[in-house]
């Protein structure tokens, strides 16, 4: 298991640390395997620097891809995607 260290914008930290977001969707430029900690310290980009809040979450889940072929291209050009959290 290992500690992996990330910036969060105030926005996005405020509501995982509120318990109302679930996820995070992060590039891939790093390794992480369930069951490793990520570390987030609040980030200002305005100031860009650290507010000095910080919180630490366990992973429970992790997908992965480059590539999802599910959609056409004129589908994601026509309408995105969604990242959707859920809870019980």
């Amino acid at each position: 298991m290992q500690i992996i260290e990330k910036k969060c914008w105030p926005e996005y930290f405020e509501k995982i640390l509120r318990g109302e977001k679930k996820f995070e969707l992060r590039l891939a430029d790093f390794k992480i395997e369930v069951g490793d900690t990520l570390f987030l310290r609040e980030w200002n980009p305005k100031t860009k620097e650290y507010t000095g809040r910080e919180i630490q979450k366990v992973a429970n889940y992790i997908t992965k891809s480059k590539d999802w072929k599910v959609y056409t291209q004129e589908e994601i050009e026509k309408y995105g995607f969604y990242v959707i959290g859920l809870k019980d």
